[in-house]
Parts: structure tokens; C-alpha cells; sequence
């Protein structure tokens, strides 16, 4: 595999035609791809530096997959305009442990090399944490446009943000890295990285980078704005969010997401199917990619329930006097956000029983057994009474 199929998508790739020398060593390249643990789930946006691995591993080469406990908690301050709030040792072990195999869903597990940074950055010691600042100066650090930003407006930055770049640097001394991948909001790291090898006495790795996806809303997709496609989401889920993307972004969701070329004059709602398909095909398989199909069907273009409608049992306290209080009820059990936000639904004739409008807040419990309640388009419920009734 040649170097342009290798670096597909790349955006930077720096130093200009060094990848092209260490392909010419002829051993096996080591590809470091570092994900912090922020959340639980690595969506289809964060997912394309893996492809780039993958691609990687294809050609023979080694990934080494650094899981950055340690540095989750610091957090990384990339694009942030105040400090990452930081995260408990249960969260960050909780979402490490998910990790792994979500991003096997991607790259070759057989040439995937996993590190946890706390290997080695927690054996540092005071000495060798200084030596490791003495490697770049304040000055440079704060060229980050982050920093930067923060700086000129006198809004703090820590002493620990300001060590990030230089421990995720650290990682690329541990494991001698050739080549490190990142989103292009990672050029920084990257090339910190290659002085950081450098100080050390070691060849500086080649920094590649890739585009950040943009979603539906006009965002970069991110877990903490809603915005993603989670790689282990529910097939139903992720072949709904995968239709609501706009026709303008098609083309670029199929050159990143599935690497090919979306053909001219392609249909546009075609074009969605076919990367829905692709995406839960991807995490669950072919079965499920039918199953997916035929629920949107079924719910979103012909507005019908799902076959599968969960039933839920109402508990006692939501019964009074015989009378159940319909927007508690959503927000409790059909995932509205707020009782008012259910009101307000109501009040829009956004929800329905057996089809039907409702257009008061409060129901008789035996308009409510066993009958089918929907929240909008997509939400539905079957509620049954409760054993016993206040």
C-alpha cells in the first residue's frame, strides 16, 4: 500500500516527505493513535483517525493504541476556552474499560498494540517531570490558539493544562513512535510531540491529521453536545441519526465516513440510506442493518409504532385518585426533560394515545392500561397500572 492510500483525508502531514523516508526503512512502522477517556463512547467522528490506522495495519505496519487514563486527568484542553472539568478515578476506569473493544470494531485487533499512559507517566518522578518541562518553553506553549486566546483575555490556565501537550509528547518518547494520528484539532500535540523525541535523543515521528466530522446541526461532532453517532449505539439509533444528516454534508460524510466518493447527480435520500447501512453494518453486522431499515421505515417514514413497543408499569406514586399526571409521566418514563417540557408538548398536540391527540395533563388511569402513548414522532410506550393504586 502506497503512502497517498495511506494518508487518505490527511490534512497535515508534517515534515513534508518524511513519511515517504521511514516507509523506505522497510520495517514495520509503529502508528500511535491516543484517545483520553472523557466519555464513554468513541463515535463515527473520532473513529477516522482509526481508519487511518487501520489503514496502517493493512500495509503491515503496528498501531499502538494509547488509552490515556492518566492524562484524562488533566484533561485535554484543545479548543477549550476554560479548564476541563476534571473526572473521578470511577468514571475514567469505567470508560477505559469500554474503549478497547469499540475501537476494535475498527482496527486490527491482531496488530493493535494497547498502552494505558499510566504505565509510565505515573512512575515519573519530580526530577523527571522537570526535565520533561525543560524540553519546551512557556513561550511555546502558549502559541496554542487556546492558550493564547485565554492568555491575551486573562482568563487562567493552569499549570497542569500547560503539561498536557508535554505528557501526551511523553507517550510518543515511551512507546518510540513513527507516526502519530490525530484530528486536526491535535496539530499542536503532534508536532510537541516530535520535539519533545527529539530532546530525548529519538527520531521525531511524522504528525498526520484528519478532519473533524461536522454533524447535522453544523457542529463538530462531540459527545457532550449530542451530536454523534456512537459506535455501539443501537442499530435503530444509529441508522436514524445517520438519516437526519443535511444533503450539503453527504459528500464529505462519505469521504471520511466510508472513503469513497459520493457519485454526481446521486440521489440524496439513497445516498443516506446507503450510509446508514454502512455505519451499523459496521458495529453490528448485516442482520441488524435490516432490522434498522425496516424500524425507520416503519416509525419515521410511515409514522407507525415500532412492533417491539416496550411496556412499562406505572408505580403507585404516579396514580392519584385514580388520575395520572401526563407530563410527569413523559418526563419520567419517556425520556422528555422536564414535566413542563411534557406541558408544553401537550399543549402543541405532540402527544397521542392510541393515536389519538391529548389535549388535557391529566387522564384516568383507565385511559391510560395498557394503551399506546407517543412523545413526538419516534417515542412510544405501552403503560400498564400499577399493582396497586393509591
Amino acid at each position: 500500500m502506497d503512502a497517498p492510500e495511506l494518508t487518505r483525508n490527511a490534512v497535515h502531514l508534517l515534515p513534508e516527505g518524511e513519511l515517504e523516508r521511514k516507509l523506505a526503512l522497510g520495517r514495520p512502522l509503529r502508528v500511535k493513535l491516543g484517545i483520553d477517556v472523557t466519555s464513554p463512547d468513541i463515535h463515527v467522528g473520532r473513529a477516522i483517525p482509526l481508519q487511518r490506522m487501520r489503514a496502517f495495519q493493512d500495509a503491515g505496519h503496528t498501531g499502538v493504541l494509547i488509552i490515556g487514563d492518566y492524562t484524562t486527568r488533566i484533561g485535554d484542553p484543545s479548543g477549550r476556552s476554560s479548564e476541563r472539568p476534571m473526572l473521578s478515578d470511577e468514571e475514567i476506569d469505567e470508560s477505559a474499560k469500554t474503549y478497547m473493544e469499540q475501537a476494535f470494531l475498527i482496527v486490527d485487533r491482531d496488530k493493535t498494540e494497547v498502552r494505558f499512559n499510566g504505565e509510565w507517566l505515573s512512575k515519573l518522578s519530580f526530577a523527571d517531570v522537570v526535565r520533561l518541562t525543560r524540553t519546551m518553553t512557556v513561550a511555546r506553549l502558549l502559541e496554542r490558539d487556546d492558550f493564547a486566546q485565554r492568555y491575551t483575555a486573562q482568563e487562567p490556565i493552569s499549570v497542569s493544562e500547560m503539561l498536557y501537550p508535554l505528557m501526551q509528547a511523553y507517550d510518543s518518547v515511551a512507546i518510540e513512535a513513527d507516526v502519530e494520528l490525530g484530528g486536526t484539532d491535535q496539530l499542536y500535540n503532534l508536532l510537541a510531540g516530535r520535539e519533545v523525541m527529539q530532546a530525548y535523543g529519538l527520531e521525531p515521528q511524522v504528525a498526520l491529521t484528519t478532519p473533524l466530522l461536522v454533524s447535522w446541526d453544523g457542529e463538530k461532532m462531540s459527545s457532550s453536545l449530542g451530536n454523534n453517532i456512537p459506535l455501539t449505539a443501537a442499530p435503530e439509533d444509529q441508522f436514524g441519526r445517520a438519516m437526519r444528516i443535511s444533503d450539503a454534508l453527504l459528500p464529505e460524510w462519505f469521504r471520511l465516513v466510508m472513503e469513497q466518493e459520493l457519485e454526481r447527480g446521486a440521489d440524496p435520500f439513497e445516498a443516506k440510506l446507503e450510509l446508514a447501512r454502512f455505519i451499523v453494518r459496521r458495529s453490528h453486522g448485516e442482520e441488524a442493518v435490516e432490522r434498522a431499515e425496516a424500524h425507520f421505515t416503519r416509525v419515521v417514514r410511515e409514522g407507525k409504532a415500532p412492533e417491539d413497543v416496550r411496556r412499562v408499569r406505572l408505580q403507585p406514586a404516579d396514580v392519584r385518585g385514580g388520575t395520572v399526571y401526563l407530563p410527569g409521566v413523559l418526563a419520567t418514563y419517556m425520556g422528555v426533560s422536564s414535566t413542563s417540557e411534557g406541558r408544553r408538548l401537550i399543549e402543541q398536540g405532540a402527544v397521542r394515545i392510541n393515536g389519538e391527540p391529548v389535549s388535557t395533563f391529566e387522564l384516568g388511569i383507565e385511559n391510560v392500561h395498557e394503551a399506546l402513548l407517543q412523545a413526538g414522532k419516534r417515542n412510544f410506550a405501552i403503560f400498564l397500572r400499577p399493582e396497586e393504586v393509591i
